[in-house]
């Protein structure tokens, strides 16, 4: 007995040590729209602002105890927001409404796959609430990578989570770390302003070209 208290003391402890290492994000822009409007209290902006979301993610990361360099951010969308941002690199999918995710699924799918195989970087953060990434991100896992899933204030509450969500609290549970956005940096996002403390050169204009899309 008193044997198992202290490996469970040893492993808790261990939990709460920052890591670092190189970092890579993976967006579901559908997901992070969604994740913002959940914490806007009704908004129904189809939108997000690109330009702070490095920082964001950043923070977030860091309060998750992950001081890692987050080196480049994969946007998967299926329509053109007009910016072009630094280390941050447009995947072009088709609507949801069309293949129901499928090429969403497979190109988030890939490039982990990818990542881990070419051990590109030590840590992925993933935003989406879609479990049939499960495997995708058990796979990466046992490559060595380290996956962690981008969640709201409810992931705080994992029990209720179960309940309330299966399909998103199994994905957060496969987690190496739920990485969690405070509800006013994610309403900050949705109508175009930066969250506090984030700062970004402004875009060029430009005309958007009509996206290229994923075959399915």
């Amino acid at each position: 007995m008193k044997r198992e208290y202290f490996s469970s003391f040893k492993q808790d402890r261990r939990a709460q040590e920052p890591r670092g290492g190189r970092c890579v994000a993976l967006v579901d822009d559908r997901f992070l729209i969604w994740l913002a409007q959940q914490s806007a209290q009704g908004a129904a902006g189809e939108m997000v602002n690109r330009q702070g979301l490095i920082g964001l993610l950043s923070q977030a990361m860091n309060h998750a105890g992950l001081e890692v360099e987050l080196l480049r951010v994969y946007w998967y969308t299926d329509r053109a927001d007009g910016l072009y941002l630094d280390d941050q690199i447009v995947r072009w999918v088709q609507t949801h409404d069309v293949d129901g995710g499928a090429s969403m699924l497979r190109a988030v799918g890939q490039d982990l796959a990818q990542l881990a195989q070419n051990q590109a970087c030590e840590h992925v953060l993933i935003a989406t609430d879609d479990e049939r990434f499960l495997s995708d991100i058990d796979a990466a896992q046992l490559r060595g990578l380290s996956v962690h899933v981008l969640a709201d204030e409810s992931a705080r509450n994992m029990p209720q989570m179960m309940k309330s969500d299966p399909g998103w609290g199994r994905v957060l549970a496969q987690a190496d770390r739920r990485v969690v956005v405070n509800a006013q940096a994610l309403s900050e996002i949705l109508p175009g302003k930066l969250p506090a403390g984030l700062t970004a050169l402004p875009p060029r204009a430009y005309t958007p070209p009509v996206p290229p899309f994923a075959d399915v």
